[in-house]
């Protein structure tokens, strides 16, 4: 970072003594009130001035405001072990570090509850036990705040839950048992028995199968004690349900006429008892502060939140010195500090990329939100090539998904994969038994396997209703400028949330070849961040030209009530990997490319856990069903912009941030509002309104392939959005000329069109570079 000339050392060392001796001149008692010291040194003074900026020592400090500490103090923070009451009565008695909860203490609250156990940069954090004032107890692993990982939790009416837990609530495998004796055994979904299970009574009977919000749904086995049972498919529904009831010891099927409705009535008798919410989060509890008397305006008290930052409504100080007091001259107002003011991280920032600059880098530009363009696409009217196309297309969907069907099973037969599985339909303009009058010539509509793709709709929660008012609704379909790369079309429902894409034969084969990979990696997997597809369709125009459009209707990624700043499509090659635009002709709709990639993302350890289990398990099925050219496409919406639209880090309105260990991926305000109500987590996926924080690269101008480019620590708070596209191009003939000639010409390893096997590796590697966990 520095280089390896001695000067250049010397000159960093010489600026390292100065900062730190500056830092210690002015380190004052952020507390303005009395305290009482003790020391062992003979060399220790009385007083705050005359102590040295990191020395340890206790303290104890009665506080204007009513609150109270008492405890080991250092560098004007808590540090070390102390007790801090606040003045409404909530105590924290354990460790702390640098200002914040940290280690292993006791939070009580109250009107109650307490806490104890770890804590990690004031959230309860690792493993601890909390008390609520209505006597359940939950004793397990945490994670900001919220249970989870294994836990067990014991309710004051007798009932018991042990267990995994997720964000709060029960999710993965546990075991559920209620007062009477009465328990269920297997998997759990947001708080709710979802999934396989079972159900066991205490006079010997028992239901093993499928669950959905807490009752039986699909295949499952009521048990008799006699051993006799009824198998079959469950469902809330009675029109849904079907089975067949099998007496003890015969493989025959008995006559008894039996109801399972008499198994949903004895279920709806158990609930799932619901913890009480936390009013007041230990992460939301503030320190007072007040700056130094000393110069200016500095008298003037401040607060602070636990880890440093400054609580929200409060003037945002300029200098992180102000922040703490004003020592040597006058620092308020509008006046610049001197440049001694500048904080050891903030001049070792400055050399940073100052070298970088001195090694060939371009001088970096300040980040501006891009402008405003215009809504996506343009409207199909009459008159419009397409027009009639589009009637067709909303015709054949109306027809495809309003037409009655049985309540289909999960469970899937062979058969309905078959590529021959399509009905074809005939609209004649007049009209038929099954079709309407319409205004355009005739045509004839092929639905591929039907059956799986209506199952799919179901399975990714899309209502029947909502999803053909979105495509077949009074408003028109949208038509993108220009097609893509591969010459298809895309079009845009009038509610974004749906694309519609046209596509080639080869592309409808490779789907239908790996549909039934496709559909059992989405039941096994929720999280998959691969396209979801919808439906895939054929308009077959009547007459001469015989003309055959296929469409396949997918997800749109960044249908979201967020701005999407910056788009990226990446793929992991650098071979025509660019747009070349400059900063300030980038607009809302502008697809980056890898090599304009300016960002690390960071994810907060949980979600970047199950970020690489998921990327490693999609990657594996493209590999399997030999797909390649696929790319991580990826939007990022930017939190903090301001009125002129440039784009602001995180580190300008919390100075404090580069002291912060272990910071979340989302502001403390905008994650203590997730925390106390943990129902909002459900409107995040993984994928999806995803609170993060990217870290800001620069490139070297000596290494023209360098495709990540160095972090310099400036960070911005984002929403991202990403999923895996482009997920149907084979590594056919055409793809192995392709690498062939480039191979020729350029490096083999810079060019899209690899064998899926190397094109996976490729990109897995390149994407886990470009997201890391944020610690």
């Amino acid at each position: 970072m520095i280089g390896r000339d001695s000067s250049v050392m010397k000159a960093w060392e010489a600026t390292v003594r100065k900062t730190q001796a500056v830092a210690k001149k002015r380190a004052n008692s952020i507390f303005g009130s009395t305290y009482m010291a003790h020391a062992d040194d003979e060399d220790h003074k009385e007083g705050s001035n005359g102590r040295e900026a990191h020395e340890l020592y206790h303290a104890e400090k009665v506080l204007s405001n009513g609150d109270y500490y008492k405890g080991d103090w250092a560098d004007n923070f808590p540090h070390g072990k102390g007790k801090y009451v606040w003045s409404d009565g909530c105590v924290y008695v354990g460790d702390w570090f640098r200002g914040k909860t940290n280690g292993k203490g006791r939070f009580s609250w109250p009107n109650g509850p307490h806490y104890e156990g770890e804590f990690k940069s004031g959230y309860m954090d690792g493993t601890g036990t909390y008390t609520a004032s209505n006597g359940d107890v939950y004793k397990g692993q945490w994670m900001m705040n919220l249970k989870h990982g294994n836990g067990v939790k014991n309710f004051v009416n007798g009932d018991k839950y042990e267990g995994e837990w997720r964000r709060g609530m029960q999710e993965g495998q546990g075991r559920y048992e209620w007062g009477d004796g009465n328990y269920y055994m297997g998997e759990w979904k947001n708080g709710n028995i979802c999934g396989k299970g079972s159900f066991f009574w205490g006079d010997g009977n028992r239901y093993d199968g499928y669950w959905e919000d807490g009752l039986p749904k699909g295949n499952g086995r009521y048990i008799w004690s006699d051993g006799s049972f009824y198998v079959g498919n469950w469902s809330k529904d009675p029109r849904d349900r079907s089975g067949a009831y099998y007496p003890a010891g015969s493989s025959e099927e008995g006559t008894l006429e039996w109801d399972p409705e008499e198994v949903f009535d004895a279920l709806g008798k158990y609930e799932i008892c619901e913890g009480e919410k936390v009013s007041v989060l230990p992460s939301q509890k503030r320190l007072a502060v007040w700056r130094s008397s000393k110069g200016g305006d500095c008298g003037k008290p401040r607060r602070m939140s636990i880890d440093g930052r400054v609580s929200v409504g409060v003037e945002k100080p300029s200098d992180r010195m102000q922040l703490w007091g004003c020592a040597e001259g006058d620092f308020s107002g509008t006046k610049t500090p001197p440049a001694t003011g500048v904080g050891l991280d903030d001049e070792l920032m400055a050399m940073h990329l100052d070298g970088a600059i001195s090694r060939g880098t371009n001088q970096l530009q300040t980040l501006k939100a891009p402008t405003k363009s215009k809504r996506q696409g343009e409207v199909i009217c009459k008159g419009h090539k397409n027009y009639e196309l589009m009637l067709n297309l909303q015709l054949g969907i109306r027809h495809s998904v309003g037409r009655p069907a049985p309540s289909a099973s999960l469970d899937l037969k062979p058969s309905a994969f078959d590529p021959k599985e399509k009905v074809w339909t005939r609209f004649p303009p007049e009209g038929s038994k099954y079709t309407p009058p319409h205004p355009t010539s005739e045509f004839k509509w092929k639905d591929y396997c039907p059956v799986v793709f209506r199952t799919l709709r179901k399975l990714f929660k899309v209502d029947a209703a909502d999803y053909m008012i979105s495509i077949c609704g009074n408003e028109a379909l949208r038509e993108l400028s220009s097609p893509g790369k591969s010459g298809s079309f895309f079009y845009l429902t009038n509610d974004d949330r749906y694309m519609i894409k046209t596509m080639k034969k080869a592309e409808a084969k490779a789907l239908l070849r790996m549909l039934p990979a496709y559909y059992n990696h989405f039941r096994a997997f929720d999280n998959a961040l691969v396209t979801k597809f919808y439906g895939l369709h054929c308009v077959k125009l009547t007459g001469t030209a015989q003309k055959k459009v296929r469409f396949i209707i997918m997800g749109n990624l960044f249908c979201s009530e967020y701005t999407i700043h910056r788009r990226f499509d990446l793929k992991g090659s650098s071979l025509g990997r660019i747009t070349i635009k400059p900063e300030s002709e980038i607009s809302e709709t502008t697809i980056l490319k890898d090599l304009d990639l300016n960002f690390i993302f960071r994810l907060q350890k949980s979600w970047f856990q199950e970020f690489c289990r998921q990327i490693d398990r999609d990657c594996e099925l493209l590999e399997q069903e030999g797909i390649m050219d696929y790319s991580l496409l990826v939007g990022i919406h930017f939190k903090d912009i301001s009125e002129n639209g440039e784009i602001i880090s995180s580190e300008s309105h919390t100075p404090a941030d580069s002291e912060c260990e272990g910071t979340p991926c989302t502001s403390r305000a905008d994650m203590d509002l997730l925390l106390l109500d943990p129902t909002r987590w459900a409107s995040i996926k993984l994928g999806v309104n995803m609170p993060a924080r990217v870290e800001r690269t620069v490139r070297r101008n000596d290494c023209e392939l360098q495709l990540v480019g160095d972090p310099i620590g400036e960070f911005y708070e984002v929403v991202l959005f990403f999923g895996i596209i482009d997920i149907l191009q084979d590594y056919d003939i055409s793809k192995k000329l392709e690498h062939a000639y480039k191979s020729i010409h350029y490096d083999p390893t810079s060019i899209s069109a690899v064998d899926p096997r190397q094109y996976s590796r490729r990109f897995r590697d390149f994407i886990f570079r470009v997201f890391s966990e944020d610690s």
